[in-house]
C-alpha cells in the first residue's frame, strides 16, 4: 500500500463507485438493488453542485487500479459530512482506510468546519472501529429496514 496515491474524484470515477458499493454490499450485507441508485444519487449531486472551495472527494489508487474512496462535504453551517468511504476488500487491514479517514478529517478542519458527521450501519464492524479509534462517537443509534435488510442504522459525530 505504500505506492498508493490518494487523488481527487473525477466523474469518471461514478460508474466504478456505484458498481462497487452496489457489488460490495450486495455481497457482505446482502443489500437489494435500491442501493446503488442511492450511491448515483449521492455522486451525481456531488458533480452537479459541490462546493470545490469546501467539499471534496478522493479516489485511493494504485497502479491505476481504484481501491477505495471518500468523501467530505458540507452538512449546513460549520458542520461536514463524511460520505461514501470505500475500501476494496485487497485493500483492507493496510492501513488505507485510517489514511483515508485522516485526509478527510484534516481537509474538514482546513476548512473551517468544527465538527464532522457520518451516518453508517452498526454492521460495518472495521470501519466503526477506526471511527471510534480517531475520537468519533455515536449520537444515535436506531434499528430500521434499508435496502432489504433489518439493519441498526447510526449517526457518529466529532469535533474538530
Amino acid at each position: 500500500m505504500n505506492d498508493v496515491i490518494l487523488r481527487p474524484f473525477r466523474p469518471d470515477d461514478a460508474p466504478w463507485l456505484v458498481e462497487r458499493h452496489q457489488s460490495l454490499y450486495a455481497q457482505d450485507e446482502g443489500f437489494d438493488d435500491t442501493f446503488g441508485p442511492l450511491v448515483a444519487g449521492i455522486l451525481d449531486d456531488f458533480i452537479a453542485a459541490h462546493d470545490s472551495t469546501r467539499e471534496q472527494g478522493w479516489i485511493a489508487e494504485e497502479d491505476g487500479e481504484r481501491l477505495g474512496s471518500i468523501f467530505c462535504v458540507s452538512a449546513g453551517g460549520d458542520t461536514a459530512k463524511l460520505r461514501l468511504f470505500l475500501l476494496d476488500p485487497k485493500a483492507r487491514g493496510k492501513g488505507l482506510g485510517k489514511r483515508l479517514l485522516a485526509t478527510c478529517m484534516a481537509f474538514a478542519r482546513d476548512k473551517g468546519y468544527r465538527d464532522m458527521v457520518l451516518w453508517t450501519h452498526e454492521s460495518h464492524a472495521a470501519a466503526c472501529a477506526l471511527y471510534a479509534a480517531a475520537g468519533w462517537r455515536v449520537t444515535e443509534s436506531k434499528p430500521v429496514k434499508s435496502f432489504g435488510v433489518e439493519l441498526v442504522e447510526q449517526t457518529w459525530r466529532i469535533d474538530l
